[in-house]
């Protein structure tokens, strides 16, 4: 993540390589074939071609130096050939637009796509006659990809003190604000801003301060949820997750019931704004399309850990959708995860712009 450009793809070669090798003998190109591959890259790209595409800039705490500007699909088939792979990227793909091309390939009812894992994306399939700036090129009518980018939704969101010192000590101050309210990489990070703040105002902890719990990132959003699933009357869990994690020798049960108070206030926040964003484009596809979404059957793909593994941030997000489309329209949508469809959608487009089916074709 703090490397260098060639460190990044070099590593992603060697463990193409290694994937490679495991086919053995069982899989055997046509002669003069190379190996084409779809290439999932989740962070924000000027994407020139379907196999091109400049890096505008690093999100969930990639700092890998000498990429921005860069074609990365270009970087990716240097590392190939550097580790002797004879392999091309046919298909760049964000990993949003791959979850909808995964999904819909199964359910053409799919319209929306939405990552929520440690990072968050969401993507939509728009009319072509609803985006101003391809107008001049005169497409006519259509369906396209929009790839909202939506982490980087920046403005007018509501920000308490623990949010602002987190975005002023990151690697991106200022930037990508929704990502980080409601994403799986900065969920665990608020919530051990909170507690050191009561730890030191207070006696949550006795009159004692773990010094853990003045490292940045020690508590992750996977702690949040295990300690949120303890049903036991002590919260056994969450002591153990405070003395292993935090370096809390001795807790309270009270103690452990607001931390647990706490961490649902957070993941409440997360879900039901992932929730406002999602029905924000179900009204928006409503409005262009002149009421002809949310009256039929709307398909909302979902996938990445945090809505996965999570089932409180699960449902708040459902609950605050259901509460902005209101009960009629969210009868229709159903909301629908699609495991690894990022990397089965890269694979779908990868085969659909494959050069050889070309070929295929005109001959």
């Amino acid at each position: 993540m703090h490397g260098t450009t060639e460190e990044l793809f070099d590593f992603i070669a060697s463990r193409l390589s290694k994937f490679v090798a495991m086919e053995g003998g069982n899989f055997q190109l046509q002669e003069g074939r190379k190996r084409e591959i779809g290439f999932t890259f989740s962070f924000p790209v000027k994407q020139t071609s379907i196999d091109s595409g400049i890096l505008i800039k690093w999100t969930k705490g990639f700092a890998v130096s000498g990429t921005a500007g860069k074609d990365v699909v270009a970087c990716l088939n240097a590392a190939m050939e550097r580790q002797g792979l004879d392999m091309s990227v046919s298909a760049l793909v964000n990993d949003t637009v791959g979850a909808l091309a995964g999904a819909h390939y199964w359910d053409e009812d799919v319209m929306v796509a939405v990552i929520l894992g440690t990072g968050t994306n969401a993507c939509y399939i728009e009319r072509t006659e609803s985006i101003p700036k391809l107008q001049h090129l005169g497409l006519g009518t259509g369906n396209t990809i929009i790839n909202t980018e939506w982490g980087a939704f920046s403005d007018g969101l509501p920000l308490t003190e623990f949010d602002k010192d987190m975005d002023a000590e990151s690697i991106n101050p200022g930037e990508q604000i929704f990502e980080k309210t409601i994403s799986g990489m900065y969920l665990g990070e608020i919530v051990r801003r909170v507690l050191a703040r009561m730890a030191q105002e207070s006696d949550l902890f006795g009159h004692s301060f773990a010094d853990k719990l003045a490292e940045p990132f020690v508590l992750r959003t996977p702690h949040l949820c295990a300690m949120q699933q303890d049903n036991s009357e002590d919260l056994g869990e969450v002591e153990s997750i405070l003395h292993d994690i935090i370096g809390v020798n001795q807790s309270s049960v009270a103690a452990r019931r607001v931390i647990v108070e706490v961490s649902d206030c957070i993941v409440k926040r997360g879900g039901r704004l992932a929730g406002a964003g999602i029905a924000g484009i179900l009204q928006k596809m409503e409005n262009d399309s002149k009421g002809l979404i949310l009256g039929r059957r709307t398909v909302v793909a979902m996938d990445g850990g945090l809505y996965e593994n999570y089932p409180q941030y699960r449902s708040y997000m459902v609950e605050a959708m259901a509460e902005l489309l209101g009960p009629r329209d969210m009868e229709h949508i159903v909301v629908e995860h699609t495991k690894d469809g990022s990397g089965i959608g890269a694979a779908l487009l990868a085969a659909a712009n494959s050069k050889y089916a070309a070929a295929q074709l005109l001959a």
